[in-house]
């Protein structure tokens, strides 16, 4: 005959409490994740209430166009993350989608050609542009930062050259207009664009081997060439990316605008290089990652927005960005030392 154990002596009755210092390290970590999600929503309650800003702040208008006009520059952001993810900063992002609006505003306005080959000529456009960046930086080792900048003035030469400083407003296709300033369901079809183009950008950075690569090769290119990969071949390809990208962003700007400008772009880069960074102290610290990129883009729209309607002065958007993007290349910064003193330890 077997005799049957207790359950108290069959199992634990109670588990052992968290030490503390684990306790503390684990609030420490969920506020690092996410401490400017937080700050988004506290603001968005704060700039709702005050007495100054709400009534404006709230209306289903300002929401509508903040979202649409944020689209174009989510896009713009994204372009900068295949690279970065890479290790490269690619300041051409911004003057390749004027140059792809001006693309496809000039054969469709000015050359009468079909809206579906002006938008392969734009992002054909894009995609050469990218492929030339690519090659010179992986296979000629020329400097990005020198390459990109380069490329963004040489298109904003050729993009004044071209239009003389005048806008590109007659002509274009009416299918455009519909998508930059219609909506379905209350919702802006630039902003279901935009937000098709983030999951695709996330899939692809997230669940397939190029994004694993990607990655890899910013963390550390001489290790992961030792493991097999072929360093040069996806730091050529996340180039190709970003500026195929940003030609969907120049094709969504004309869309929005209903013209094509004279604009060399760099009025796009510094926002979305100042979302990109504030990404990475958010969700994957000290990784460019697109769901930081949208919190990041969202805290200066929410700002920036507020402010305007509180009566703020009109510099004041571009003070913040200035200061935002320092603030978040220090954090940045701090998040990598943190990190690699961890991997230390």
């Amino acid at each position: 005959m077997t005799e049957t154990l207790p359950p108290s002596t069959l199992a634990p009755t109670s588990t052992l409490p968290i030490p503390p210092e684990k306790q503390r390290r684990s609030i420490g970590a969920t506020i690092e994740q996410y401490g400017l999600l937080i700050l988004v929503v506290v603001m968005i309650v704060i700039f709702s209430v005050l007495p100054s800003s709400g009534p404006a702040f709230r209306s289903v208008l300002n929401v509508q166009t903040l979202v649409a006009n944020q689209s174009v520059g989510l896009i713009v952001a994204i372009a900068l993350l295949f690279p970065l993810a890479a290790g490269f900063f690619d300041f051409s992002v911004g003057a390749v989608a004027s140059a792809s609006c001006l693309v496809l505003a000039a054969t469709t306005a000015t050359y009468g050609w079909p809206l579906w080959l002006g938008i392969l000529t734009a992002l054909a456009f894009g995609l050469g542009i990218g492929a030339g960046l690519g090659w010179m930086v992986a296979y000629l080792q020329v400097n990005p930062f020198i390459s990109t900048l380069g490329v963004a003035t040489l298109l904003g030469g050729v993009i004044f050259a071209y239009t003389g400083g005048l806008q590109i407003t007659s002509g274009i296709p009416e299918a455009l207009p519909v998508i930059g300033s219609g909506s379905i369901g209350g919702i802006p079809i630039i902003a279901i664009v935009a937000t098709v183009i983030a999951v695709i950008a996330w899939w692809l950075m997230s669940k397939t081997v190029f994004g694993r690569h990607l990655y890899a090769v910013g963390a550390n290119p001489r290790a992961t060439h030792l493991l097999g990969v072929d360093v040069r071949r996806v730091q050529l390809l996340s180039f190709v990316a970003s500026s195929t990208t940003a030609a969907v962003a120049g094709i969504l700007l004309l869309a929005r605008q209903g013209a094509a400008t004279s604009d060399s772009g760099m009025t796009m880069l510094f926002p979305a290089l100042t979302a990109v960074l504030l990404g990475t102290i958010v969700i994957h610290v000290g990784r460019p990652s697109v769901p930081g990129t949208v919190i990041g883009l969202l805290f200066i729209a929410v700002l920036v927005s507020g402010l305007t309607l509180s009566g703020a002065p009109a510099w004041v958007g571009q003070v913040f960005n200035g200061a935002a993007l320092l603030i978040a290349v220090a954090f940045a910064r701090l998040a990598r030392g943190s990190k690699a003193a961890a991997r230390t330890v």
